[in-house]
């Protein structure tokens, strides 16, 4: 993983995140508090304006800069949460490098234990870590059973699709969800969703670029 890539990601997220707008803003309107796509719009706008101050950085000197930066950007719960992702990726990539896919699969370990601790939920609370989780555990499993990159991709994909589903049929415990008890049932998280687009969105990318 180098900085390049981060910056095509960062680019192709956010053309995606676009693709699904109306799909993410409708389940936010049923049981979120309505701000979700707006915060990860602005947060994927900063970072893919921010391609010619990062360019030149180290990969964990870029994913700091942009944890910091998205900090200060996005509003809601969602800026402690995405900043904490990116500072704490940036912080294991200068430990342990981002060479090798298990090397990477800690940094993403790293960052989505961050959101865990931040916002204090974990899998079955109706969340994007419902996607997160699954989707970390399966990536350090593969990576150190030494999977090769193009099928360790395709079931990143699958595991993220099936955590975002999962939660169509949970209870929320977190957020302005968790007040609507059982009315939340049917519809899928929206944060779950955008994770989901996220993942699939990144693993894409990657595959067409070997």
């Amino acid at each position: 993983m180098n900085t390049e890539f981060i910056l095509r990601a960062a680019e192709a997220v956010y053309q995606a995140l676009l693709t699904h707008e109306s799909e993410i803003e409708s389940l936010d309107r049923a049981i979120g508090d309505g701000d979700h796509f707006i915060n990860m719009k602005r947060g994927c706008a900063t970072i893919v304006g921010m391609r010619e101050e990062l360019a030149a950085l180290a990969p964990d000197a870029a994913l700091q800069k942009i944890g910091m930066k998205l900090l200060s950007t996005i509003g809601g719960a969602s800026g402690p949460l995405i900043g904490s992702f990116f500072m704490s990726m940036a912080k294991a990539v200068k430990e342990e490098g981002a060479e090798t896919l298990p090397e990477i699969a800690i940094a993403f370990a790293a960052g989505v234990e961050a959101i865990k601790a931040r916002g204090k939920a974990d899998v079955g609370e109706k969340t994007m870590l419902d996607v997160l989780i699954p989707v970390s555990q399966t990536f350090t499993r593969l990576a150190d059973e030494g999977y090769g990159r193009a099928e360790l991709l395709e079931v990143l994909k699958r595991e993220a699709q099936q955590g975002m589903q999962s939660t169509r049929d949970m209870i929320a415990t977190k957020g302005r969800a968790a007040f609507l008890g059982e009315r939340a049932i049917g519809h899928i998280d929206p944060g779950a969703k955008s994770s989901q687009v996220i993942i699939c969105t990144v693993c894409d990318l990657a595959l067409a670029n070997p």
